[in-house]
């Protein structure tokens, strides 16, 4: 007499679903990071010749987005509050580099000297002179200690468009505010993949503990 033989359990890996829901979350959230980039990044393309405003306040709304996504992820706040130093390199590189590119490339470069200076509160516009004669718009540094004095002689960037304000040339660097970019893509990133993996352990942990005991046999 035979015995009718039963169809084979299927084997659950204990953790399987919680470790690919935690994956998918740290993939969510590292994405996020890089769509803040592009789209701030964008953005301040698309607002040349207008205030900085637009990004600046788009890329703190952004940055302040991806922290809190990160400590939801993690579940814990000191891991999403280190995160500020590469947002701090993604908001000046994605603000930044749009209004320098432009003066890279499109940009006239002039030998002027400092004739004179004025100062609102710490707003300093700087007077310029070339060999042609008077520019008719200012140097303008922002800050307590400018480095500029009357009778400074330097190089400039003028926009022809008159879209971008005039830059000293050695204070405009594109690629560098590109390796803003990429170094506070990479740091979040980084952060994310850390936050993905300890809130994994926490959530796990947590679940462990709240788990009912094995009845005995």
């Amino acid at each position: 007499m035979s015995v009718a033989s039963h169809p084979p359990t299927p084997v659950v890996v204990a953790g399987a679903r919680p470790a690919l829901w935690s994956l998918v979350l740290t993939a969510v959230v590292a994405g996020l990071g890089l769509a803040v980039i592009a789209v701030n990044t964008l953005v301040g393309y698309l607002t040349v010749g207008l205030s900085q405003a637009v990004p600046i306040c788009l890329g703190l709304v952004g940055c302040f987005a991806f922290t809190v996504a990160l400590r939801l992820l993690h579940r814990a706040w000191w891991l999403a509050v280190l995160s500020v130093v590469p947002a701090l390199f993604v908001l000046v590189g994605s603000v930044q580099l749009a209004p320098e590119a432009v003066l890279q490339e499109r940009g006239v470069a002039q030998q002027v000297t400092i004739t004179d200076v004025q100062t609102s509160g710490k707003r300093h516009e700087f007077a310029l002179r070339s060999d042609s004669g008077p520019l008719d718009e200012p140097l303008v540094y922002q800050g307590s200690a400018p480095d500029y004095r009357v009778g400074q002689q330097l190089t400039v960037l003028t926009d022809p468009r008159r879209q971008v304000e005039l830059a000293d040339a050695e204070d405009v660097d594109a690629a560098g505010k590109r390796a803003m970019l990429v170094f506070g893509a990479v740091g979040w990133t980084l952060f994310a993949l850390l936050a993905g993996w300890r809130g994994h352990v926490r959530r796990a942990r947590g679940r462990q503990a709240s788990a009912p005991l094995p009845l005995p046999y």
